[in-house]
């Protein structure tokens, strides 16, 4: 046998699995949001999974840039909301 530096990788796939019982209900419901090409372990995790820490909207808001117009119209919106009796803020 030849070794002529050429090799091959095999990765195992191997993960503990668990078998839940959920009722039809639940299965509708985690099936409405289960994707093309998504498994239900994918969907589980991405509903339950990490929960957004303030470090992680500390980092999402330094990207964010927003345009002099666009917090001119908020500020706008804002000035709106205190003058229309069904929102007014009362004090």
């Amino acid at each position: 046998m030849e070794v002529d530096g050429t090799y091959l990788q095999v990765h195992d796939k191997c993960m503990a699995v668990k078998t839940i019982t959920i009722d039809i209900d639940a299965y509708n419901l985690l099936s409405r949001h289960k994707g093309a090409g998504q498994s239900f372990s994918q969907v589980i995790k991405a509903h339950f999974g990490r929960q957004p820490t303030a470090a992680s909207f500390r980092a999402l808001a330094r990207g964010i840039r927003v345009s002099v117009d666009a917090l001119d119209a908020m500020d706008a919106q804002v000035r709106a909301r205190s003058t229309h009796p069904a929102r007014a803020v009362t004090r």
